[in-house]
């Protein structure tokens, strides 16, 4: 029975939904079967990182209306067998889908899948509560940005109401900041919103490309710190990725001086 995962943060432009893609694809290279939901009604973009567009041939609000079947309308990523997307819709009415139109396409898949991503709107409006409703874990993406640690803080009020577990995954952290204090580390932002954490991701473009059409998979510190994402989620660990390691010592310190000068 799949484990049902909401990836949310309560503010936009923090990089969840390309988490949730890369995150995707790092539990399938661990032989786990995994279907990503989009319930970004009207804003969809899964479709698009996964190249996708045009192979859509059904989409959310067609199955919620009984127009196919749930199945009919999954896509296989191209690049990563075992990777499933049901695609959102492109425009709706409000209220057409609900909450428990979520949960009922979540339980239908749950009996086929190991995990179930549901990428959720960004803020904790109607769409918020629609994706976290149906689910059983939540992922809270967040940048060491005070704005976005100031929206998680009040998402995670809400996923507490739900009585849903959470562990944060802290996106477009610079260990050379870090180390010179002028961003903050993880377990301080862990301590401010009193979650603990699931993965550290450093600014690296390779994470972008990873999640993307591309699909990219050097070795990088992104995609380093991706995979230790995919094990503790798969393992319920807390390794956390450190991503000043490379901007310590006497070459790290000329590391972080031409990285200001970039």
């Amino acid at each position: 029975m799949a484990r049902s995962i909401v990836v949310t943060s309560g503010k936009g432009g923090v990089g969840k939904s390309t988490v949730t893609v890369a995150l995707g694809r790092e539990l399938c290279r661990r032989n786990q079967r995994v279907v990503l939901i989009d319930t970004d009604i009207g804003l969809n973009n899964l479709d698009v990182l996964l190249d996708m567009e045009s192979r859509i041939v059904y989409d959310i609000l067609d199955v919620v209306n009984n127009r196919c079947r749930v199945r009919q309308a999954l896509i296989e990523d191209n690049l990563t067998g075992g990777l499933f997307l049901l695609p959102s819709a492109h425009a709706y009415e409000a209220g057409e889908i609900t909450a428990q139109n979520i949960r009922i396409i979540v339980n239908t898949l749950a009996p086929s899948f190991d995990y179930i991503l549901i990428d959720c709107p960004a803020g904790i409006e109607l769409g918020f509560h629609r994706a976290v409703a149906a689910a059983r874990e939540a992922l809270v993406v967040t940048t060491p940005h005070i704005s976005a640690i100031r929206d998680a803080s009040r998402a995670i009020a809400i996923l507490n109401n739900y009585g849903l577990e959470h562990r944060l995954v802290i996106n477009r952290s610079r260990g050379d900041l870090v180390l010179e204090s002028e961003m903050a580390d993880s377990e301080s932002i862990a301590g401010a919103l009193g979650s603990s954490i699931a993965g550290v991701i450093p600014e690296d473009d390779a994470v972008n490309l990873q999640s993307n059409a591309i699909g990219e998979t050097r070795k990088s510190d992104g995609g380093r710190a991706m995979e230790i994402l995919a094990e503790n989620v798969m393992y319920g660990t807390d390794v956390v990725y450190d991503v000043t390691k490379r901007y310590r010592g006497i070459f790290g310190a000329v590391k972080r001086g031409l990285r200001r000068l970039v």
